[in-house]
């Protein structure tokens, strides 16, 4: 077999668990993620501030509209994903948040948005976020057998995380000069690239010699638009999947409205709050990236997908308890980034290879229902709770404590959840071989 052509080869064949035939795939693959999460996390900020100007204890509201723009989305992608192949339909998707892009760049004012052209922003960059995340993945499961994606998805979710922190840098720096609006079109372009990186990978997906089925790049779906919550209704598996992310959104929306309350008391600039939350991704992005490059892999290695998948919430449980007992700044901001840091670098991608057992129709119609659709069901409902609980009187402590066993309910199904999806992976090898 040939040598690689470039030093970069050579340094992921050292230092990385991939063969010499996946490399270029792989580098692709890096690119493509650390172009979307660059994309999104320069917007990411302002999604944020924008939220904070429309109000802090109006923020249920919001949570509720981007879960109405979400489930009127679901449909029209299972349209899109039944009726064209993925080597056109992905670039669609992409598409379609470009143009979106562009119009904020035209609605948008040099100096600051409108409440109106705020909230529709907010909740358009949560939409936004999920929907090119998740079909990424679904991309990725397609095209990455399950011993790949055990030895690979973590270099590949570092790809995102280095793109995850050059976008608030970029936007820290460039707010200012620039103004927020021109941003958007840094943001739009990034884009562009993504969909140049799908035409690379569906080519090499389409040419490779493999020793698993690989699905045509033109062969369609087909379906229904609403086949995504048919298969998900009659899979146990896949609804366990979406009691899993459930209690992770539910835990996530809590500490986003604890850190949106503090840091709005601690504050009182909005360019200072914008910094702010740039400075936390900067710090949550940093510490994955460690993760990602020299622990991700070998954890699963060592430990096995099961115990992995429940390390996270067994560590927040313990975060909450501390929380309960001291509910500052400090404490929820350590909290914060250990389950920030760990869903990105050890969550993420132990959550993806889940779906790598499944068939292409669930990795795209189902996982994109639960990602999108679920996901942000849980951020409607549990920022409602939220709201509630903060009407009674209850304090941070209090929420923090009533978190404690959702955590551990969560490390039970994630581990029994990794359990069922080596099963699987042991049952569609077999009958492949």
């Amino acid at each position: 077999m040939p040598r690689p052509k470039f030093p970069v080869h050579q340094l992921l064949l050292r230092s990385v668990q991939v063969a010499r035939d996946e490399v270029t795939a792989l580098l692709w693959s890096f690119s493509y993620f650390f172009a979307l999460l660059c994309s999104y996390y320069i917007i990411r900020p302002m999604r944020d501030e924008m939220g904070v100007l429309g109000g802090v204890e109006n923020l249920q509201w919001l949570f509720t509209g981007t879960l109405l723009a979400m489930t009127a989305a679901i449909p029209l992608f299972g349209w899109v994903s039944s009726r064209f192949p993925r080597r056109r339909f992905l670039p669609y998707v992409y598409g379609f948040f470009i143009l979106a892009l562009l119009l904020f760049y035209l609605l948008m004012d040099q100096q600051r948005a409108s409440p109106t052209v705020a909230r529709a922003f907010f909740i358009w960059a949560s939409v936004f976020n999920l929907f090119v995340v998740s079909v990424f993945w679904s991309f990725m499961t397609d095209i990455w057998a399950d011993h790949q994606a055990r030895r690979l998805f973590g270099f590949i979710a570092a790809g995102g995380t280095l793109g995850a922190l050059a976008g608030p840098a970029l936007t820290t720096l460039l707010v200012q000069p620039l103004g927020a609006r021109n941003l958007l079109l840094v943001s739009a372009l990034l884009l562009v690239w993504a969909i140049f990186c799908i035409a690379r990978l569906s080519r090499w997906s389409g040419n490779r010699p493999t020793d698993h089925p690989v699905p045509d790049a033109d062969q369609l779906l087909g379906g229904g638009i609403w086949d995504g919550i048919r298969l998900v209704i009659r899979s146990p598996y896949l609804l366990g999947i979406c009691l899993l992310m459930l209690l992770f959104t539910t835990l996530a929306t809590f500490l986003y409205l604890m850190q949106a309350q503090i840091v709005r008391d601690a504050f009182s600039d909005s360019a200072q709050r914008t910094a702010v939350f740039a400075a936390i991704d900067l710090t949550v992005n940093g510490l994955t990236l460690l993760l990602q490059l020299f622990l991700t892999s070998r954890l699963i290695k060592w430990f096995g997908l099961a115990t992995v998948l429940a390390i996270i919430p067994l560590l927040l449980s313990i975060g909450f308890t501390v929380l309960s007992m001291a509910p500052v700044l400090m404490v929820l901001l350590v909290v914060q980034v250990i389950r920030r840091a760990g869903n990105y670098a050890i969550m993420r991608p132990a959550r993806e290879m889940l779906y790598v057992v499944l068939t292409r129709e669930e990795k795209y119609k189902a996982k994109n229902l639960i990602d999108t659709l679920i996901y942000r069901s849980g951020d409607a409902v549990s920022a409602w709770i939220y709201a509630g609980m903060r009407s009674l009187g209850m304090g941070l402590g209090g929420i923090a404590l009533i978190a404690v066993p959702l955590a551990l309910i969560w490390a039970g199904i994630a581990f029994s959840l990794g359990r069922q999806q080596v099963k699987l992976a042991e049952t569609r090898h077999s009958e492949e071989v």
